[in-house]
């Protein structure tokens, strides 16, 4: 499998370059050359397979020739050893959860996917490498994780100042040893602008080895193909003549992109609806045919607060730049912090299933798309306990863990990209 740049050019890399280069010589994003397609035979037995036997029969089309069979099925046992159940909530309505992972996140399974790649490829190396990444919350918590106490690895998350809950901070920023978690003060997108400046700054990749651990990194964005695999396994025997639509939380569009792959694999689903909060710019995208790059904007949902989502690249090159063909395979709904809110203490008064803010907008928009005939998935991307200060906006009853915010291992920066290369030169 080759992986090209989203900007036009003539790059062509193996899975492993494009994990270690984090993104194209052009600035681009690395995308697979071809998709590659599943047989009809795969999903007529699929409720019978393993979860691991579907990882592995999904991902090594993706990944042969940088990584063995035995060594990708080491790294699947290593990465998806937890549960990633669907949950009815209400009648045709499924949450598929996936914050049953070390940081109770969905990004759980890309980051230990990712990191154990980059162990791998880097194990005959004699220089370390540096991972840099942006987060606006859960990407910051599941790297720091993954990561942690690798050898050869170094880690510096930036994250945005007072725009992550204090769970999220407190996950990042509780390790310390080769995590180094840097507040910036900004918003995400500023974080992520940096993060490109670094890996479009030549000078400083001649003196680190540097790669990504954000979705624009492919090792990143290739598992969270495997949620929808392992949804529509579960749901198949339910479905009936019933058609699968899947409702994706989204802000940078990683997860959006990994399910429109999947669903060009072959994936019997009939369509996504991308769910966003007042950061709306993809939604408008769909209505328009223009991406208009916009301010993030502070939400209660702040994992989905991207003004400028890098994915966006990605699902442009996947459908020929023509938006009537989007359009075809998702729609878009966006919702405010109050409906956040209400929907929350709804879905628990009435189904007695509690919702995190991005799952709420998640099913929020599930609802007002979902058509006769169909079966809806929400995807619930983290645990409620990680946002208790909105939760109890809705529910003042709402217990969770306190966490201790005090000396935490945190480095403070302005928004400038010469201060962060002063902190990543060696």
């Amino acid at each position: 499998m080759n992986y090209i740049s989203t900007r036009k050019n003539n790059e062509k890399v193996s899975f492993k370059e494009a994990v270690i280069n984090g993104l194209s010589n052009n600035g681009g994003l690395y995308f697979p050359e071809i998709i590659p397609q599943l047989p009809i035979s795969f999903f007529d037995k699929i409720e019978n397979l393993e979860d691991n036997e579907i990882a592995f029969k999904v991902l090594y089309p993706f990944i042969k020739g940088s990584l063995t069979a035995v060594q990708l099925k080491a790294l699947i046992t290593e990465t998806i050893n937890f549960p990633i159940p669907v949950v009815s909530v209400e009648k045709d309505i499924f949450a598929l959860e996936l914050f049953h992972g070390p940081t109770q996140a969905f990004k759980d399974v890309g980051a230990r996917f990712m990191s154990r790649c980059l162990s791998h490829f880097y194990a005959d190396k004699k220089e370390a490498i540096t991972i840099l990444v942006a987060t606006s919350g859960d990407t910051g918590s599941a790297v720091a994780n993954g990561f942690f106490n690798l050898p050869g690895v170094s880690v510096k998350i930036l994250f945005p100042k007072g725009k992550v809950s204090p769970y999220q901070e407190y996950q990042m920023t509780g390790l310390g040893k080769n995590i180094k978690a840097i507040e910036v003060d900004g918003t995400f997108d500023d974080c992520q602008k940096l993060v490109k400046e670094a890996f479009n700054d030549n000078q400083l990749r001649k003196e680190i080895s540097l790669s990504s651990a954000n979705s624009i990194n492919i090792a990143r964005l290739l598992p969270q193909m495997l949620y929808y695999f392992f949804a529509y396994k579960q749901l198949k025997l339910k479905l009936k003549d019933k058609d699968l639509v899947v409702s994706v939380p989204s802000g940078n569009l990683g997860n959006l992109t990994a399910g429109l792959l999947a669903k060009n694999m072959g994936l019997p689903i009939k369509r996504f609806i991308a769910a966003h909060n007042a950061n709306d710019s993809f939604n408008q995208y769909l209505k328009t045919g223009r991406l208009k790059k916009k301010a993030s904007i502070l939400t209660y949902s702040n994992a989905m607060d991207v003004g400028n989502p890098s994915n966006f690249e990605r699902i442009e090159h996947l459908y020929k730049r023509v938006v009537n063909s989007v359009n075809q395979d998702v729609s878009s709904f966006s919702f405010n912090d109050d409906m956040t809110i209400e929907e929350i203490k709804n879905c628990y008064n009435q189904n007695n299933y509690m919702l995190d803010p991005h799952g709420a907008i998640g099913k929020l928009a599930l609802n007002k798309g979902i058509k006769v005939n169909e079966v809806g998935v929400f995807i619930e991307t983290a645990h409620p306990q990680k946002f208790s200060e909105i939760i109890i906006k809705a529910i003042p009853n709402y217990c969770s863990d306190d966490v201790d915010l005090k000396n935490l291992k945190k480095i403070k920066m302005n928004n400038s990209y010469s201060e962060l290369k002063g902190l990543l030169s060696p």
